[in-house]
């Protein structure tokens, strides 16, 4: 991160010399590099909710203690526990990521643990599972919510012994890994309606890091909107105001993985290099404009019922007061309605 406390574009790009930045971050003492990634990753934290989240992560960093993130989905989580590998002791060990509910129940355990060659049918070699591959490094296993029971014991079993077992296979064998796991479900809830063990659970919940909703770290908008820009854009572009005060005034739901997806749509869009209201997606061009009073349109709106106010309803006198016709009036009335 920067002095200023925001993560620069280049957090998370994949480093091809070995080399590795110095400086660090002077809200979170966080080195703000992470060279296991393939592309780059904004990370922003020029608001003071994620600033909070990215101090707990340098608390948490030195730690092997298993760490539960939880977050809506598109908020981050496995950008936030890459910066927390990176900047750990196991930092020059993998990092191993796997999202659970992207798999089938009947392949999962085979790709947590391996198996034997012969294990079942089509097992025609012998195969490293993930746990081993992530031998000294770290575990990312998002979605932890959608693993099953059955396996969940299993998870269990490997985490207070230290030992795998592949599948097809009757000898352990010791792991040493850091687990982080993500979930956007609330993993309290689905314990007490028994989908989750709470032994596992309280397993995994040594450490916790709630990511904030984006909704609720606005000032994170506009460095995270100019941060996409360069990543998929040209150099060149950049918001109107306008542009921004939609976004702004908008919720995103889908976090920072929708405000991406607005970015890129904006930028197929533009005509200019100054990107308008126009070229955003249609969920933010049909926001009311009493959302969001700093808007042109909700200023133009209430200068407009200010003019017919002053002029007692009187539509004719207001039009001519503003500067424009009476038809024109007439068509921006209909709209406000």
């Amino acid at each position: 991160m920067l002095q200023n406390g925001t993560m620069p574009i280049d957090f998370g790009t994949h480093s091809t010399s070995g080399e590795t930045q110095d400086s660090r971050c002077d809200h979170c003492g966080l080195l703000p590099f992470v060279e296991s990634l393939r592309r780059t990753t904004p990370l922003i934290c020029q608001s003071e909710p994620m600033q909070a989240v990215m101090r707990r992560v340098a608390r948490f960093a030195p730690s092997d203690a298993s760490v539960v993130i939880h977050g809506e989905s598109g908020t981050g989580k496995e950008v936030v526990a890459r910066a927390l590998h990176a900047n750990s002791p196991r930092a020059r060990k993998p990092f191993v990521a796997i999202n659970v509910a992207a798999l089938p129940p009947d392949l999962l355990e085979s790709e947590l643990f391996g198996h034997a060659r012969g294990a079942f049918t089509g097992a025609t070699q012998q195969k490293t599972g993930l746990f081993e591959a992530a031998h000294g490094g770290t575990l990312f296993l998002d979605e932890i919510a959608e693993l099953p029971l059955a396996l969940q014991a299993k998870l269990l079993r490997a985490l207070q012994d230290g030992e795998v077992r592949r599948v097809g296979e009757n000898q352990s064998f010791a792991v040493d890994a850091r687990i982080l796991c993500a979930s956007h479900q609330d993993l309290r809830e689905w314990v007490a309606q028994g989908r989750f063990r709470s032994d596992l659970f309280y397993r995994l919940k040594v450490l916790q890091l709630i990511i904030p909703p984006l909704r609720e770290r606005k000032a994170d908008i506009a460095p995270l909107a100019d941060a996409f820009l360069r990543q998929f854009g040209q150099g060149e572009h950049r918001f109107s105001r306008s542009a921004m005060d939609l976004m702004q005034a908008y919720d995103w739901p889908g976090n920072v993985r929708e405000l991406a997806s607005a970015v890129q749509h904006a930028l197929a869009l533009a005509q200019t290099p100054l990107l308008q209201p126009e070229d955003l997606p249609e969920e933010l061009t049909a926001l009311n404009p009493e959302d969001n009073p700093w808007s042109l349109a909700a200023v133009e709106q209430a200068h407009i019922q200010k003019a017919i106010a002053y002029c007692r309803g009187n539509q004719a006198e207001a039009a001519r007061l503003l500067g424009i016709g009476r038809n024109t009036l007439w068509r921006k009335l209909k709209t406000m309605t």
